[in-house]
């Protein structure tokens, strides 16, 4: 994801410096950092977008020694919303912003510049960086205070584990009726069951095609803090737990790394 949103920012003509975990993966046009102190020296501004709560830990740990020159850290990796809480004030103590930015949209969101971002912290920090966001990002809104992007993430991902559940439920039982699931993919898609997962999953389905995309693996985690935020709320998904069990029977037997598509052999087996 990181990569195509850094190629945006180039692209719509920022300065742009980039560090990644994994050596050799560059951006064209922008320069490259050794190390997160050189990044850490040389820009006002970063952008993280890494994978846990305790990754996101790690490069700030990197990033924010005594000789820094940031004043705003966006994150746009899915964390747990306290974490997100605890990062924004540990950097609060030493003068740099931080905004929890999660993005939905996908992988295609990220290449085609329309990611909707949900912004949480400070509106003048949000407001000092909305002009870089927009270089891959259709619509960027503050829903609150610090972590309260991450909430509104865990949201989006209970919504998601849904209609990923009923499309794999509506089309394992098609196809076991014995109907033509590419037909009834594109009628039951077109009319009041349509969504985001019957456009960009159904076609999946069809090839039998499970190469992320978004894993079992990622969507999971993400399930993993939505639990533990909603225990902090006092609210019940039983629909997350749901889904959640489904996808760990395609992890328990080493399908981590499928698309959650995949849902859909486990249904079809069933």
């Amino acid at each position: 994801m990181g990569q195509p949103m850094a190629g945006h920012l180039v692209r719509a003509g920022h300065e742009v410096m980039v560090w990644n975990r994994t050596p050799g993966k560059t951006v064209e046009g922008a320069s490259q950092a050794e190390t997160l102190e050189d990044l850490s020296r040389s820009c006002d501004v970063v952008i993280l977008c890494v994978n846990r709560s305790e990754d996101v830990a790690e490069v700030l740990t990197g990033l924010t020694g005594l000789t820094t020159k940031i004043r705003v850290i966006v994150d746009h990796s899915t964390i747990a919303p306290k974490a997100a809480q605890g990062f924004y004030e540990e950097l609060k103590s030493k003068d740099i912003a931080f905004v929890d930015a999660p993005i939905t949209g996908g992988s295609m969101g990220a290449k085609n510049g329309t990611l909707t971002i949900f912004c949480g912290g400070d509106e003048p920090d949000i407001k000092r960086v909305r002009p870089i966001l927009e270089a891959y990002g259709k619509r960027i809104e503050r829903v609150g205070g610090p972590g309260m992007g991450q909430m509104m993430k865990m949201a989006n991902q209970i919504a998601v584990g849904g209609a990923l559940l009923a499309l794999c439920e509506c089309l394992s039982f098609a196809e076991k009726a014995g109907l033509d699931i590419a037909q009834a993919r594109e009628l039951i898609g077109g009319g009041a069951a349509a969504s985001w997962a019957f456009e960009n999953y159904g076609p999946m389905i069809l090839n039998r095609d499970w190469t992320p995309g978004f894993s079992v693996k990622n969507q999971r985690k993400d399930f993993g803090y939505a639990k533990e935020a909603a225990m902090s709320i006092g609210a019940d998904l039983p629909g997350t737990d749901l889904v959640d069990s489904l996808l760990a029977t395609l992890q328990n037997e080493g399908r981590g790394e499928d698309t959650t598509a995949a849902l859909f052999d486990v249904l079809i087996r069933s």
